[in-house]
């Protein structure tokens, strides 16, 4: 079995919403764990660092107004095959074409505000966690 850690953001308008809880539950009741987690209203500078990939598209700017709008909640969940299962977990990025039960579909109000990140990749994974936790921060895996 393979251990990983991924990285995952509970969005502002989820925050907002008060589901903090609910979406923790999500990852725990699916045998992830919360590795670090921080809550932080996020800077300009790193927002657009973090999305640098998206610099060039036409939602870039709607974006990073919306993640830098409120706080977020910041974690590294620790778990067998932590990225694919992080992923079948938050359910497609629509929250209209997301399955039933998964946390975009029950706490995602759009494409572009769809209450959680998580990485897709373990390259992505690893430079996410790098640009906001410390190794000595991942304690819980």
């Amino acid at each position: 079995m393979a251990q990983e850690l991924t990285f995952s953001i509970i969005k502002p308008n989820a925050v907002k919403k008060n589901f903090i809880g609910a979406i923790i539950q999500k990852f725990e009741e699916n045998g992830l764990k919360i590795a670090a987690a921080k809550m932080l209203t996020l800077e300009r500078s790193k927002c657009e660092e973090f999305y640098a990939e998206h610099k060039e598209r036409p939602f870039f700017g709607e974006l990073v107004e919306f993640m830098t709008s409120g706080p977020i909640v910041l974690m590294a969940l620790s778990g067998n095959k932590a990225i694919e299962k992080n992923r079948e977990i938050m359910g497609a990025t629509n929250p209209v074409d997301a399955a039933e039960g998964t946390i975009r579909k029950l706490y995602g109000d759009s494409v572009g505000e769809n209450a959680v990140h998580g990485s897709d990749s373990p390259a992505s994974a690893e430079r996410e966690l790098a640009l906001f936790f410390d190794k000595s921060e991942l304690v819980n895996i």
